[in-house]
């Protein structure tokens, strides 16, 4: 007696990258890799020229450091975008703590309101209105 088996039950289907998200995701990443590619140029300015330069910020930061942030945040930036992508939950989580940055900038700077916190907000709240895509 022969026995038949029964190929394994397909995986349930994906739910699809809303369009918003994609765009969103991609222009994310473009900005995140300009970041990046930045912070390495900055890298390299610093080597040519007087690598203790104080550069002129209210923080008082080295060439070095300067160089050294704008990388890192260029690569947590590309980070989001791949979240994004993947429709991670934790885009989210990024995505209000963006939100709490401009708010704090936007206390530093005064009465302005900046575009950065008007785009982290209208990125939330998109965010929330499609989060049910998200895993």
């Amino acid at each position: 007696m022969t026995t038949t088996s029964l190929p394994p039950p397909a995986p349930p289907p994906r739910e699809s990258l809303p369009l918003g998200v994609a765009i969103l995701s991609v222009l994310v990443g473009i900005y995140g890799f300009i970041l990046f590619v930045f912070g390495l140029l900055l890298f390299g300015a610093v080597v040519v020229s007087n690598p203790y330069l104080a550069v002129p910020t209210t923080l008082n930061l080295t060439g070095y450091e300067l160089a050294a942030f704008v990388t890192i945040f260029g690569l947590v930036i590309l980070g989001i975008a791949i979240a994004l992508w993947r429709l991670r939950l934790w885009a989210l989580v990024l995505a209000i703590l963006f939100l709490l940055y401009e708010l704090v900038a936007y206390a530093y700077a005064g009465a302005y309101v900046s575009v950065g916190f008007i785009l982290a907000l209208v990125i939330l709240v998109y965010l929330l209105a499609v989060h049910r895509h998200f895993t």
